[in-house]
């Protein structure tokens, strides 16, 4: 009798010790949740986040460049999407997969600033909380749970990461040919920045990659925060790249040709992309939001510290626009 009392005794710290460790755990999980990142990576977020997970989110948020900043920007949205809403986290369940990892089920529903609800919607003739199910990873660090994935976006990241570094790379070859060999026969200046727009790249083989491409050669010379443009033109056409040893170079650039030679020649090269070319091509405001972008990247790059650019004869344009 006195062995099955123990017994059962022990059976009820177990079950005690058992609840209270998860009620820890959703506590703890609770904390997380106010460093998901949304729209942005907030720096204290580093001390409640595995190293690696972080360094991923650093990198997507802070050093890919922007060339193309709608395509991927659901990476950023990862609770509340684009609708200026906040969310308000319920962590639901804690289950613990071994003794350093347990994923957290948390319940997200969206309200506006002012507190009231954003996530009602009408379904038929009546109204249904819209809420989303989402997944928090946690790890056991040094003694301390940390947020280790969420969603499964870390290899969303890293997948993402890895194709914008080989994006970079092919516009890295492209720019040092539009510098070395178009950039030469310009007035030159004291800084040759060149703006790539790429309208389609396909992977042909394992070593020959065509870009169709809308480019802009400038030349610039620093004056005080301002870089002037003293020369620059378009060049538009089919990149020719080839990889070779892990590094991109172009091989041939048929371009556009200019005058009335102009529309057959951008129609030929461009064929089933000459809409798009088209309308990147003639858009003065698209054109001026991948300078921009491609400026920033530049001087960001180079550690270089100017505000704005100027071509002749218009006003001085902010960088950060």
């Amino acid at each position: 009798m006195k062995k099955l009392t123990v017994t059962i005794l022990a059976a009820l710290m177990l079950a005690a010790c058992a609840t209270n460790n998860e009620e820890q755990l959703k506590k703890r999980a609770g904390e997380l949740c106010q460093y998901i990142p949304d729209h942005e990576l907030r720096e204290e977020a580093r001390g409640y986040m595995t190293a690696d997970f972080y360094a991923v989110l650093d990198t997507m948020f802070n050093y890919l460049p922007e060339f193309e900043a709608m395509d991927h920007e659901w990476l950023y949205y990862f609770v509340t999407g684009n609708g200026g809403t906040i969310a308000d986290y319920t962590v639901t369940a804690v289950e613990l997969t071994d003794k350093d990892h347990a994923v957290a089920t948390i319940i997200v529903r969206q309200k506006w600033e002012n507190e009231e609800s954003a996530s009602v919607r009408e379904c038929g003739n009546a109204e249904v909380d819209d809420v989303e199910e989402h997944k928090l990873y946690m790890e056991r660090v040094d003694g301390q749970w940390l947020m280790s994935d969420f969603d499964g976006h870390k290899a969303d990241c890293i997948r993402h990461i890895a194709i914008s570094r080989d994006e970079q790379a092919r516009r890295d070859a492209i720019g040092d040919y539009l510098v070395n060999e178009i950039g030469e026969h310009y007035l030159k200046g004291e800084i040759c920045i060149p703006t790539i727009a790429v309208v389609a790249s396909e992977l042909a083989d394992s070593d020959y990659v065509p870009v169709l491409c809308d480019c802009w050669v400038f030349w610039y010379t620093p004056s005080g925060d301002t870089l002037k443009c003293v020369s620059g033109g378009n060049h538009s056409g089919l990149m020719s790249l080839e990889l070779k040893d892990g590094k991109y170079r172009v091989t041939s650039f048929e371009q556009t040709v200019d005058g009335a030679g102009w529309e057959p020649s951008a129609r030929r090269i461009f064929g089933s992309y000459y809409d798009v070319y088209q309308n990147m091509h003639s858009n003065h405001d698209v054109q001026e939001a991948v300078r921009r972008e491609q400026l920033r990247y530049y001087l960001k790059r180079h550690n270089l510290h100017y505000l704005y650019y100027q071509d002749y004869g218009w006003p001085a344009v902010n960088i950060e626009r």
